[in-house]
């Protein structure tokens, strides 16, 4: 195993810290159950429309929720890798620590067999040298090359030490962060829960009416947020990146809305536009309220294929550009990715990343 990522022998990196990052790896599946009876119940009186409105509702919270989720699960990620880069070099640390040892070692050997071990390299060989390495008296004890030596050594304990505490404090972080993705996790998954319910107290045909998203949209509008080809006329991207996107998001065309997916089978609306513009060797952030900030603002009057189109005054829905007043978009979990038209949610902004 190459020696940068062996275990130290003489002292690991903290049990506290070992065990952690092992049962942290994703720790937000332990807090994915959704609240335990803790879906709501329509009132029995509700009319189709008005359970259409409450769903909409909670989809849209539900959305909220999983941003925040994408959001935290993005920051458990970064803090996952700092406390793994953190434990690497410590080790590497611990690596050239122990050299350094070793050729002390070796001097310490050679003095014993021409007349006794210098009493200060007896302190540094010993299982706990760190306390006395402080002294300031310790390199006057020993010679010119020997003191270098001593030096290294007392430089790399320093450097060890202060990335064990690095990783200790990165560590207390991810807990953190995989505390907020479970309670996030168990919003959404409690959001859904109650629209399902609702839906589930209506006739198939209520339940179709309910589902239906473009919600203040009249019938032919409604029908037009179903279609997975437009009506008009294909408009030209702009650029070869915009036309990639485009043309990876088209063939999503009919995969399921998960919450937290980004593909290839399946997406939530920020994972649809990411995906397509990692296709298209765009990176996007993972979450709206940050790809609306990814790229230079535009008006809705400036649109061109390609742009993101956001919705809601929180940021909270994004949708691919297509031409036309069209866009595609991964609505929720009751419809697949498909076109429909960028009028039928409060338009919040747009954003050309290529």
């Amino acid at each position: 195993m190459p020696a940068a990522h062996r275990k130290p022998r003489q002292r690991s990196l903290s049990g506290q810290t070992a065990r952690t990052a092992a049962t942290l790896a994703l720790a937000s599946a332990a807090g994915a159950t959704a609240f335990d009876g803790g879906t709501a119940h329509a009132e029995p009186d509700l009319s189709p429309a008005q359970v259409k409105a409450k769903v909409d509702r909670l989809y849209q919270e539900a959305e909220v929720a999983t941003d925040k989720y994408n959001g935290a699960q993005e920051d458990a990620d970064r803090a996952r890798k700092k406390v793994r880069s953190l434990q690497d070099e410590a080790a590497r640390r611990e690596d050239a620590l122990n050299s350094e040892r070793q050729r002390l070692g070796s001097t310490a050997a050679a003095q014993y067999r021409t007349g006794g071990v210098d009493p200060s390299l007896q302190l540094l060989l010993s299982s706990s040298p760190d306390r006395y390495l402080d002294e300031a008296s310790l390199v006057d004890r020993v010679g010119t090359r020997q003191a270098a030596t001593i030096s290294r050594v007392r430089a790399r304990l320093r450097d060890v030490e202060q990335l064990r505490s690095r990783a200790d404090g990165q560590v207390s972080e991810l807990r953190t962060k995989q505390r907020e993705l479970a309670r996030q996790k168990k919003t959404v998954t409690h959001k859904l829960g109650e629209a399902r319910d609702l839906l589930d107290r209506l006739s198939p045909a209520e339940r179709a009416t309910a589902q239906d998203t473009a919600a203040g949209a009249d019938r032919a509008s409604r029908s037009a947020a179903g279609r997975t080809d437009p009506t008009g006329p294909a408009v030209e991207a702009p650029s070869s990146r915009a036309a990639a996107a485009i043309a990876y998001a088209r063939q999503a065309l009919g995969s399921p809305y998960v919450w937290g997916a980004t593909g290839p089978n399946a997406f939530d609306c920020s994972g649809l536009t990411q995906a397509a513009y990692r296709a298209a060797g765009v990176s996007l952030p993972r979450t709206t309220y940050a790809q609306i900030n990814a790229g230079q603002r535009v008006s809705r009057s400036q649109l061109q294929p390609g742009d993101l189109v956001f919705f809601y005054s929180g940021i909270s829905h994004v949708g691919l550009y297509i031409g036309n007043g069209e866009m595609i978009h991964a609505p929720n979990p009751s419809a697949p990715v498909r076109i429909a038209p960028i009028d039928q949610m409060p338009f919040a902004g747009a954003a050309r990343v290529a």
